[in-house]
């Protein structure tokens, strides 16, 4: 039984997951026992988006407040649903990604965690990759490929959407392009939170030369591997887009949901069709965006499905599949795939903290 823990660059919240991971008849299987997101304060959000300009004092200062703050909502989720698990495995909050100068910070640190909840934890699970001259991300895959081997490719809208499938028997993934950073981003702007279900962008019109210009920018035009982490976002984004803030909301929202659309499409039109039916699964907070959905089924071919699972899966896959590569973390199992991030090899990643004796027992 293992506590996943994510924190994505939409900023929503804390997403736990309790699952329990068997491994019977060669085959990996899990089971959700409880999942929640634990919702951030404006205060925080702001905290976390400005965290890139902090002093070393004062993001070493948050490393530890956010490892802490972990630990104690593993602890009170743990107790508020009579839960008690093997393992926590925490993704962080991601500040800086930039694998082209070999780094990535996630805050939230492990030690800190540990010391608010003393239960063994994983962490840093994108350090080593990096380091082996690898992305770092998306790390997902891994999981999609193991606990979701029934689907021709898994796509999650986050804060970043993801796309992962199989090609020559080799796992394939790679970052889109952002999602719901920008359309929060957006929202935000008339005292939102959110676009409910992609409600405002569907009564706005197209600003054609935005949508030419976002769809023109470098990264789409790069071969996987590669990844987005949101230095390149504010610095290749958001710049296009404050170019056209005399344009009202609507019309924002609908031209960036059309570019992630127009990018999202182009890739799934490159899927091997390796099957009859072409079932594409979807998760992550833009699964909700109904507005974004019904556009996707609208340009995807005939014999390709949308597929969209319960809620929970929708809202909690990568916290179920964090806490799965911090499984394999502690089995001695490879948790990262080279053909995904380009490291120089597959890798067991990830720093841990407490004792892990019980596992190597059984």
């Amino acid at each position: 039984k293992v506590a996943g823990l994510m924190s994505g660059t939409s900023l929503d919240g804390l997403d736990i997951a309790v699952c329990e991971y068997t491994f019977s008849n060669n085959q990996w299987t899990y089971h959700t026992l409880a999942a929640e997101t634990i919702t951030y304060s404006d205060t925080f959000k702001k905290t976390l988006i400005d965290a890139m300009s902090f002093s070393g004092e004062d993001l070493i200062a948050l490393d530890r407040y956010f490892g802490k703050f972990q630990g104690e909502m593993v602890a009170a989720f743990l107790q508020k649903h009579q839960l008690s698990v093997d393992l926590i495995s925490a993704h962080g909050h991601t500040i800086f990604h930039n694998p082209a100068k070999a780094y990535t910070l996630q805050i939230g640190n492990g030690a800190a965690l540990y010391a608010a909840c003393p239960i063994p934890v994983v962490t840093d699970l994108r350090s080593l990759d990096v380091a082996l001259g690898g992305q770092g991300a998306p790390l997902v895959p891994l999981g999609d490929e193991i606990l979701f081997p029934e689907y021709s490719a898994c796509i999650n809208l986050g804060g970043i959407a993801n796309i992962s499938f199989i090609k020559d028997n080799k796992n394939i993934a790679f970052d889109i392009c952002p999602v719901n950073i920008i359309l929060n981003y957006l929202s935000a702007k008339i005292g939102l939170a959110y676009d409910d279900s992609g409600k405002l962008a569907s009564q706005g019109n197209l600003i054609i030369p935005l949508l030419e210009s976002l769809n023109t920018l470098e990264f789409y035009s790069k071969p996987a591997p590669k990844s987005l982490g949101r230095e390149w976002i504010e610095e290749s984004v958001f710049p296009l887009i404050k170019q056209y803030e005399h344009h009202a909301i609507n019309d924002l929202l609908h031209t960036c949901t059309a570019h992630i659309v127009n990018q999202i499409s182009e890739e799934l039109k490159h899927l091997p069709v390796n099957k009859k039916a072409m079932n594409v699964l979807i998760t992550g907070g833009g699964a909700f965006n109904t507005f974004l959905i019904r556009e996707l089924k609208n340009t995807i071919s005939g014999n390709m499905k949308i597929v969209l699972p319960d809620s929970n899966t929708i809202q909690f896959k990568e916290a179920i599949i964090f806490g799965f590569l911090g499984l394999l973390r502690i089995l001695n199992i490879s948790n990262t795939k080279s053909t995904v991030t380009g490291a120089t090899e597959n890798c067991i990643s990830g720093a841990v903290y407490g004792n892990f004796s019980f596992f190597c027992e059984a």
